[in-house]
């Protein structure tokens, strides 16, 4: 006869606590898109949500022509610079000219990795290209800067900087804290931008990225029974069509389970967790690494009967399916 497996010697373990994590930069996959820490997963609870922080602007900024000649002034500013917001006053940036032979020239308005605003000039070229750190291109931005815009200049001879020699389209000349959007995968520690992040910076590198976030710390729930995880469940419908049938499927998230034993059903544990989102795993043998993570929200039905246990039968509302965790 064939041993029956079966979860006697489970545990479940909640989270019930929060580890900081001091902001980071996050390390580059290779594809400029996706990027992540060590620290995971990423705890959810409320005023311990994961702050992602890109350098860049937050507001303000703005590049106009200034009065005299081969300059430019700066608005005010705020900007995220290696995962803290710092403050930047208004201020007038010189910019140069190419020389007589070759006469384009693109100069790169920049914060510096001080706070301070700066002019990086690219090369000089005999017309503009987008291509960077070429004759007529932008210039590489040094590590830790941030580029507020760019300045084109296309004679040799000094002038004032007109309006339509200032660039500063977000993505190509400006780079904004908040664009392109991104995805954050708390269980992996890692985030996905929509689009890769331009290589503009020295050694052909993108911006930093820094991550500050809370890393749950788990305690065992007990006594429980009957865990289910949020699951991924599939369905199929057919149509009937002349000759046969056409048919197509669908998905959908289950809700996760479990049953807990109360002392009171007021002062417990499992009663003051209800309504939180919280990280979860579940071992099916106490002693051994396997196990099951999930990020969800518990709701509890308490039952108080006269001749049995007070119990609360719990559910566990994701976001997304549980993980299979092997070692």
């Amino acid at each position: 006869m064939s041993k029956t497996n079966n979860a006697a010697n489970a545990l479940l373990k909640y989270e019930s606590g929060q580890q900081f994590v001091p902001a980071q930069a996050m390390t580059d996959s290779g594809d400029h898109t996706t990027y992540s820490i060590a620290a995971k997963p990423w705890s959810g609870v409320a005023g311990r949500e994961p702050v992602i922080r890109p350098d860049g602007l937050i507001t303000g900024g703005a590049i106009t022509p200034s009065a005299g000649n081969n300059s430019v002034t700066v608005a005010a500013l705020t900007a995220y610079q290696a995962g803290q917001q710092i403050a930047v006053a208004s201020g007038t940036v010189a910019v140069t000219r190419a020389a007589d032979t070759n006469t384009h020239k693109i100069t790169s308005i920049t914060i510096d990795d001080t706070g301070a605003l700066a002019a990086v000039a690219g090369t000089d070229g005999t017309a503009f290209t987008e291509t960077r750190d070429v004759a007529g291109g932008p210039p590489l931005i040094p590590v830790g800067s941030i580029e507020l815009g760019q300045v084109r200049l296309s004679s040799a001879t000094a002038a004032a900087v007109t309006a339509a020699e200032i660039y500063s389209v977000p993505g190509t000349h400006t780079e904004l804290y908040d664009f392109p959007v991104w995805d954050e995968n708390s269980t992996h520690g890692k985030i996905t931008f929509a689009t890769a992040l331009p290589a503009i910076h020295t050694g052909n590198t993108t911006r930093r990225i820094f991550a500050e976030v809370y890393t749950p710390i788990f305690a065992p729930l007990e006594p429980t029974s009957d865990f289910v995880p949020p699951e991924t469940t599939h369905s199929q419908s057919s149509t009937q069509v002349y000759g046969g049938s056409v048919g197509s499927s669908s998905e959908s998230l289950g809700q996760g389970s479990f049953k807990t034993y109360l002392k009171d059903g007021v002062t417990d544990v499992a009663v003051g967790l209800k309504n939180q989102t919280l990280w979860w795993q579940f071992f099916p043998h106490r002693l051994r690494a396997p196990h099951l993570l999930v990020q969800a929200k518990l709701g509890i039905a308490r039952m108080f009967p006269a001749g049995d246990s007070i119990s609360a039968s719990c559910t566990l509302s994701a976001s997304s399916a549980a993980e299979e965790i092997k070692s």
